[in-house]
């Protein structure tokens, strides 16, 4: 690995390793009972990817997600051995903030990140999680070639994206968790050992991924001269 390519891989590590942190802790603390619930956890997904998107925009381009990675490579976007590192990293920045959740938590640890794991919703099928995951990580893959990649894009940092997040678990969170992630899913997950219904945050958001990938990176996309 290249000295270039491991900077940006401990980029994306870092930023990804945020949002699990945080986005776990936030479901925690906004039960209900407790804080400001969907909305809260909303807030505290979008304004960690909109900060540590444009935290590590100049880095590694800002991705945090296999999604993302996997839509910008099906759009031409990204060399497959890098989207391969990219991936790697993020999966392994969400691991360890699952771990490090449970080790803070102590006794409850797991059961608390095990909480954070997302998962389907009350009669929501397999299926339709599919689908609500797919939808929505196409709306925030989009956002991405929209607002990042398109040489016509506003530079406006993260604010779109982390927009995105924020509106897609305002409507997601209660059918599938809006996890738009896998790395989001697995990390927790490898911690807590709640692996339920696992492969829907694996098909929904890659499906997603690379439908923008091809409609944005393969139609509309217009590069820079």
């Amino acid at each position: 690995m290249n000295q270039n390519l491991l900077k940006q891989c401990m980029a994306e590590f870092i930023g990804t390793f945020a949002l699990i942190f945080i986005g776990v802790g936030a479901i925690h603390n906004n039960e209900p009972a407790m804080g400001m619930g969907l909305l809260g956890v909303a807030l505290a997904h979008g304004l960690t990817i909109a900060v540590m998107v444009s935290a590590t925009g100049g880095i590694s381009g800002g991705h945090l997600n296999p999604a993302v990675t996997f839509g910008l490579l099906v759009g031409g976007k990204i060399k497959p051995a890098n989207a391969l590192a990219y991936c790697v990293a993020q999966l392994a920045g969400g691991a360890a903030a699952g771990f490090l959740l449970v080790w803070m938590f102590g006794a409850n640890g797991t059961e608390i990140v095990k909480a954070g794991t997302p998962d389907l919703g009350t009669n929501v099928s397999p299926g339709v999680g599919i689908v609500v995951e797919l939808v929505l990580t196409f709306f925030l893959v989009f956002v991405v070639y929209g607002s990042a990649v398109d040489a016509r894009a506003p530079k406006i940092g993260g604010l779109a994206i982390g927009l995105t997040v924020a509106l897609d678990i305002l409507f997601g969170g209660p059918l599938s968790g809006a996890a738009m992630n896998p790395a989001r899913t697995f990390g927790p997950a490898l911690a807590s050992g709640h692996w339920n219904n696992h492969y829907v945050y694996w098909i929904g958001p890659l499906l997603g991924g690379a439908l923008a990938g091809l409609i944005y990176g393969r139609f509309l996309i217009k590069d820079a001269k």
